[in-house]
């Protein structure tokens, strides 16, 4: 007779596992290369010297949760320069603006700081230069990039 698990086992719960395991035994360089390559396939303002400042600046540990939980960090030049970093919940996205000088450093102070609470709210929620969050601001809505034709 075949051996039954006794407890039951999604197949969404063995794929968390499994991408959780694969992000731990991934090497740091290897972890910044994936970080970056997503954001390649995302984001619609991505090019290798915008994006790489930006994840280059978040600690190891904190791209190995936003790679566990698919959250992509994308540069975004549309970002004003009051307001240049934003988190997009319901896109699990970091977005900041790569050409202000504040901007780098504050993506990932929030990302480390929201990576720690292990706390990712669905809401959109703003970042002034100055690290304050900015309530009732418009932002540009976040728009992945489009994939190629018969992709």
């Amino acid at each position: 007779m075949p051996h039954r698990l006794s407890w039951p086992v999604s197949g969404l719960a063995l794929l968390g596992a499994l991408v959780a395991f694969q992000a731990r035994a991934q090497s740091d360089a290897q972890v910044y290369d994936n970080a970056i390559e997503r954001a390649a396939l995302v984001c619609p303002g991505h090019s290798a010297e915008r994006t790489r400042t930006g994840i280059r600046a978040v600690g190891v540990g904190a791209l190995r949760v936003l790679a566990q939980r698919r959250i992509t960090m994308c540069p975004d030049r549309r970002l004003d320069a009051a307001t240049p970093v934003v988190w997009y919940g319901r896109a699990g996205v970091f977005a900041w603006n790569p050409e202000v000088k504040e901007a780098v450093a504050l993506v990932a102070s929030r990302v480390d700081a929201m990576t720690r609470k292990d706390e990712f709210p669905a809401d959109t929620l703003v970042w002034k230069a100055d690290g304050s969050e900015a309530k009732g601001v418009t932002v540009p809505m976040f728009e992945r990039r489009a994939r190629p034709a018969g992709g």
